[in-house]
């Protein structure tokens, strides 16, 4: 009995230790994301499983290094732009990063009304779509800091369903093992498309500028100054690797169950997440549905408040407006008002004639052209001394940061290229 109570302190112990890294990898997975794996996994089986593997490694280095930012500079990622760099840059990424966020919260809200109204039939997608909208917006504003962090923290664990979903079904372990460490690869435009797609959703410019703000907020919430130093560093880097990893895997399991259910059901095609669940339905059964669908919604609860969020500090900052989840709305109004603008707008473009996959589209493209600009701005930042002191970049982070510069730098050039040109 004393060692299970053991067991079960030490368990306690480290879920209290995590913070950020985890809601920001859990938001990664958000319903947009989910639809681009369930795309891959439709269309071609587990020839794009791999990519869970190689993306981990890349978009833990640039979290971290985001994450040491905020600790060390006590400055959103924004904020050290406009600090150390010339204004246009800054202006370019405010730019880019609106429109992107906007169009991404709008898809991640039509996905969640979508779902719902598989739960509930009889009521419309719309009214689910406008309810989690003022569902959002009440908790963000009303809550203080520390309960949303914890309420995100605890939603995390809907991610689980995506890892019993795949069991509820027959697999094949030997072609498991060899899509997940043989890369495949087939030069033609779609499954470029969709590996560019599997980038643009995993390495998000949005996770950037959460990542470091939250860092932020984090120490002002501390009881007491924190010192950086490495066991500072170390337990942050545990955190952010902990939640890439919950991000990894939970991509990892959604293409390795629409990549068999689907792919081998004859289901090639999906362009909305509500066809990936209602697609599962008479193929893996009830209970795949549901918990697919269940997933979708915490998914939505937990990524667009980073979403808006991130939006949020990136304009603040920009400006120099009062700013922070920690703050009461009087406090720091122009935050909330940026937050309920970008919601209010997400959920409008489902009435303008926008539709979820042509807000995925355009997020991907513009992701895909920041992208790049970002991770180049970060590992410099990272590897000043000047901002950075002692707390540089070591040399793996460097090579992880740049391979994913270089990925990405090649994903933007080949997601405008396939804007122009038929391959």
């Amino acid at each position: 009995m004393s060692k299970k109570k053991s067991y079960l302190s030490r368990l306690v112990r480290s879920w209290k230790k995590l913070g950020p890294g985890l809601v920001t990898g859990a938001s990664d997975d958000d319903p947009s994301g989910i639809a681009t794996y369930s795309q891959a996994g439709a269309a071609y089986g587990l020839a794009t499983l791999w990519t869970a593997i190689i993306a981990f490694p890349l978009m833990a280095s640039i979290q971290q290094m985001c994450a040491r930012i905020g600790l060390v500079t006590s400055h959103g990622l924004t904020g050290t732009l406009k600090k150390y760099y010339p204004r246009p840059v800054l202006y370019l990424m405010l730019l880019f990063s609106f429109p992107a966020i906007v169009m991404n919260i709008g898809a991640d809200i039509a996905g969640m009304g979508a779902v719902g109204n598989l739960l509930f039939p009889s009521v419309d997608a719309n009214y689910f779509s406008v309810v989690f909208t003022i569902l959002l917006l009440g908790l963000i504003i009303y809550l203080p800091y520390q309960k949303i962090a914890s309420v995100l923290k605890y939603l995390c664990i809907v991610m689980l369903v995506y890892f019993i979903v795949p069991f509820l079904y027959k697999q094949d372990l030997a072609e498991i093992i060899k899509s997940t460490v043989i890369p495949t690869i087939k030069f033609e435009k779609n499954f470029i498309a969709i590996l560019v797609g599997i980038l643009g959703t995993t390495i998000s410019p949005y996770l950037f500028f959460w990542q470091t703000s939250v860092e932020v907020e984090e120490m002002k919430n501390k009881k007491t100054h924190l010192m950086v130093n490495k066991k500072i560093i170390h337990e942050i880097n545990q955190d952010v690797d902990f939640g890439m990893t919950v991000s990894g895997f939970v991509m990892y399991f959604i293409i390795l169950t629409t990549g068999t259910v689907l792919f081998n059901g004859g289901v090639h095609q999906i362009d909305t997440v509500e066809q990936a669940a209602m697609a599962l339905k008479p193929l893996a059964g009830n209970l795949a549905y549901l918990l697919f669908t269940i997933g979708v919604i915490g998914t939505g609860l937990i990524a667009i408040p980073v979403l808006s969020g991130s939006l949020s500090y990136i304009f603040t900052e920009t400006f120099g407006w009062e700013q922070g989840l920690d703050k009461k709305f009087h406090e720091a109004k122009g935050f909330y008002v940026i937050i309920a603008i970008s919601l209010i707008l997400g959920l409008s473009l489902n009435y303008v004639g926008i539709t979820p996959i042509q807000s995925l589209i355009y997020t991907a493209i513009l992701y895909g052209l920041t992208a790049p600009v970002l991770i180049a701005i970060i590992l410099h930042i990272s590897n000043n001394k000047k901002i950075m002191g002692d707390n540089v970049n070591g040399k793996i982070s460097n090579i992880l940061g740049f391979t994913a510069l270089i990925i990405m730098s090649l994903a933007a050039i080949v997601l405008v290229s396939m804007q122009f040109i038929d391959m």
